[in-house]
């Protein structure tokens, strides 16, 4: 496999950076901080659940094209404490600004992802492909200390175009100076990453750490990203 490539893309969030666990630890800051327990948020387990279910819902949504990234910025908060019956706008915009401030400061990364960067870019050019804002992203790859491994950083706000559209994949290459045939994208995402990449023709590897049940069809699955320094 690993002779066919040039160039490797990596999504960010989920697959490099470690998205819950950066983001439970600044969600208990925040719990605490604002001792929402005080408010009607019983537990803080119930703040990380309602998170997680509002979270989920609102990017599936912004995946699909249904919303902006500025519904996520405005309602998920507000979401989050209407779920335990709380009605504080003024609340959930302090909560949202410092989640979006301090989050991506947090420098936890997926198992094995140095190792794995640092076999990888000794034998290709890296490039991540994120569909997370240009400002908020830049940070999180200086915060865990990775942005030396990757040549470009592509956002769909630098692109013009999101995940799972081509255009992005395609731009990606055009920065690279390379066609389809010369990279491989790896992701968690199986509609931004995996749909996105074959509609751009690029090979992928599915990172399915928990090993979920999917019916897409990949080139590679792996669990563990140790696994790329012996498949590439």
């Amino acid at each position: 496999m690993a002779s066919a490539y040039s160039t490797i893309f990596f999504d960010l969030d989920h697959t490099l950076w470690d998205y819950e666990t950066n983001a439970r630890e600044t969600l208990t800051e925040l719990y605490d901080q604002h001792r929402l327990h005080e408010l009607g948020v019983n537990a803080f387990d119930e703040f990380l659940n309602n998170f997680k279910a509002v979270n989920q819902h609102l990017w599936h949504l912004y995946d699909h094209g249904k919303i902006t990234s500025e519904v996520i910025r405005s309602e998920r908060f507000k979401q989050i404490l209407e779920k335990s019956g709380i009605k504080h706008d003024e609340l959930s915009l302090v909560l949202s600004e410092q989640y979006l401030n301090e989050c991506p400061r947090k420098g936890h990364l997926m198992p094995h992802a140095l190792e794995a960067l640092d076999y990888l870019s000794d034998r290709y050019a890296l490039t991540i492909i994120t569909n997370g804002f240009e400002d908020i992203q830049r940070i999180k790859i200086l915060s865990s200390k990775i942005e030396s491994f990757f040549d470009h950083i592509v956002t769909s706000q630098k692109a013009g175009y999101k995940k799972p559209a081509p255009e992005i994949f395609q731009y990606a290459m055009s920065i690279n100076g390379i066609d389809s045939t010369a990279c491989v994208m790896i992701g968690d995402n199986l509609l931004t990453d995996i749909a996105g990449a074959k509609n751009a023709s690029i090979d992928t590897v599915l990172f399915n750490p928990d090993g979920l049940d999917h019916e897409a069809v990949v080139n590679h699955e792996i669990r563990s990203l140790k696994e790329l320094c012996t498949l590439l």
